[in-house]
């Protein structure tokens, strides 16, 4: 398990039959079953279009998509029926539409071995908060899944690989025929756990997608933060979705904001090099909420946070920034951590509630501003009724997106 909040943990799920009485150590992973073995498996690659016999023909010899994909029922249902009919030549039988996980792995000799829900997968995900081994890891735990592998299978720098796995209502397809003999191991790993994130959570990523339900968080004041995923965040984007009025599922996620929550998120910033600067005007911020007082929370961490991010920039760069270069700092900080830009931080999207709200352009000398707006806070021409525990807890939530950021 990791040590840290912001690094990587396996989270594997598999563990030996239940009759085996072996010892096992924390953190130890068993298969679950044995391969079907096959021989005489050579598979090169998947036509990417139709063509006569003696002509050109583009072929697919990578591949990582899911059921949304127009060409998936097509692709699998082939190489399905190749696999398939291999296995009945070795005296076996199965469906492989039937099956939650199948790997299948081919040897340099085209011999095979081909898992059927029976290889151990383990996923490596960003964490929340700090955990020992043994831990129990809940949902409401993970930032972030950016892997996906098969701890317990031999897989080396020659093989091909064929992967196809379903999530929830939803499948992934990967397969690299490794033309050149060289399989990128770590390429395998972060592609299937980038395939199981977008199957998992793809809730969210239509969300975001659609320019009307995300205009509307970001009016709100709302963003897919990591505090609040996956759970808490659903309702809000339900009653978006819905055009519901939001005042009831706000007040019952600022309830669930106790002192030990809180405290837990203190933790996390002042960890972090470019926030510990800062850590007695955090702690003021936290001070504040829990004594349910938005205008402190809000005055002093809207204001903090160009400052953060500024510190951070100063030390990648030598040099601050204005605040548009800030934004695109934090979000190539984001996926440079992450490895990936389509990860469950949003990067590109926070960028982007960033600049629709907290750092929204304003004109004080034309309008009034509301509580959510760093300039209009700044310039004291926020109406005061703004000035709520909701807005105070969307500054805190802003503020802890961007610890996983810098």
């Amino acid at each position: 398990m990791s040590e840290s909040n912001d690094k990587n943990t396996n989270l594997s799920g598999a563990s030996a039959p239940a009759a085996e009485q072996v010892p096992r150590s924390i953190g130890s992973v068993r298969n679950v079953g044995e391969p079907i073995r096959l021989a005489n498996l050579s598979l090169s690659g998947v036509s990417a279009e139709a063509a006569k016999a003696g002509a050109h023909l583009k072929v697919w010899t990578r591949l990582a998509l899911t059921s949304d994909d127009l060409t998936f029922h097509r692709i699998v249902g082939n190489l399905a029926a190749v696999i398939e009919s291999h296995v009945q030549k070795a005296g076996k039988h199965i469906r492989i539409n039937r099956a939650e996980t199948i790997l299948l792995v081919i040897k340099a000799d085209d011999t095979a071995e081909l898992w059927v829900d029976a290889a151990a997968v383990s996923l490596r995900c960003m964490v929340k908060r700090s955990m020992s081994a043994g831990s129990i890891v809940f949902e409401n735990d993970i930032a972030d899944i950016t892997g996906m592998s098969f701890p317990c299978v031999n897989i080396e720098k020659n093989d091909k690989v064929l992967c196809l796995f379903r999530q929830d209502w939803r499948f992934a397809l990967y397969f690299d025929f490794n033309p050149d003999g060289n399989l990128d191991l770590e390429g395998l790993t972060g592609t299937l756990g980038t395939l199981y994130r977008n199957l998992r959570y793809r809730h969210l990523y239509d969300a975001l997608a659609d320019e009307v339900v995300f205009s509307r968080l970001v009016q709100a004041g709302w963003f897919p933060f990591v505090e609040i995923l996956p759970g808490e965040f659903r309702e809000l984007l339900d009653c978006c979705e819905a055009s519901f009025d939001l005042s009831e599922p706000e007040a019952t996620l600022v309830a669930k904001f106790d002192d030990a929550r809180l405290d837990q998120i203190l933790k996390r910033w002042v960890a972090r090099p470019h926030f510990l600067s800062k850590a007695p005007l955090l702690e003021a911020a936290v001070s504040a909420f829990k004594k349910k007082e938005p205008v402190a929370v809000i005055k002093i961490l809207l204001t903090e946070i160009e400052g953060i991010l500024n510190n951070a920039h100063k030390s990648a760069n030598g040099r601050g920034a204005k605040i548009e270069d800030l934004l695109a700092f934090a979000v190539a900080s984001a996926e440079r951590k992450a490895g990936q830009r389509d990860t469950l931080l949003f990067p590109a999207n926070f960028a982007k509630y960033l600049a629709a709200h907290t750092f929204a352009n304003f004109n004080p000398v034309q309008e009034d501003g509301t509580a959510g707006s760093r300039h209009a806070v700044g310039h004291g021409a926020a109406q005061s009724d703004t000035y709520t525990m909701v807005r105070a807890l969307q500054a805190i939530l802003t503020m802890d997106q961007i610890a996983f950021f810098i």
